[in-house]
């Protein structure tokens, strides 16, 4: 029994293995993944729609050395890092115009450009990082409050709940 288990995953593992190669293949770059003749592949922004004033992460691969991505009058010029995937990360301009709009980058060891289509959403992001800077109102106060005392009541008759039968037993 414990021979046909062993030889079951040892097909499955080799079926997965051997079901895998081909797309590994597939998506290698001409250049062998370091840049060189095969220029950037694979663009991707997260997000995709961003708001003005907003930050965006680009990243490439096929750029070994590393490699530039601009947008003129979306964001100033920022450099991707070095590696089988390169990544940068971009802040957009409070005054940009809203609208589709497409991003180029450049590899430092290649000539060739690929370009990739972003959004750029009207109006300003989230404020975040203000933490405990904001108090709360007095009506979030109030209920607050409520919901304490209403907890401590409801705890107190538990309690008082709880007690009753063991006297009675005693």
């Amino acid at each position: 029994m414990r021979v046909l288990r062993a030889l079951t995953v040892t097909a499955a593992a080799c079926a997965a293995i051997g079901l895998s190669v081909p797309f590994a293949s597939a998506n290698q770059n001409p250049g062998g993944g370091q840049g060189g003749n095969g220029g950037p592949s694979n663009i991707s922004v997260n997000p995709y729609s961003v708001h003005q004033g907003s930050t965006m992460q680009v990243s490439a691969s096929g750029c070994g050395h590393g490699g530039t991505v601009s947008s003129p009058g979306n964001f100033p010029p920022a450099n991707l890092s070095a590696g089988s995937i390169g990544f940068a990360n971009v802040r957009i301009f409070n005054h940009a115009s809203p609208g589709h709009h497409t991003l180029s980058v450049r590899c430092n060891d290649s000539s060739l450009v690929a370009t990739h289509r972003f959004t750029i959403l009207e109006g300003n992001p989230s404020q975040g990082g203000l933490g405990g800077s904001f108090g709360p109102s007095a009506a979030e106060t109030a209920i607050g409050a409520g919901l304490v005392g209403a907890a401590a009541l409801g705890a107190g008759a538990h309690v008082v709940r709880r007690r009753r039968p063991l006297r009675s037993r005693a």
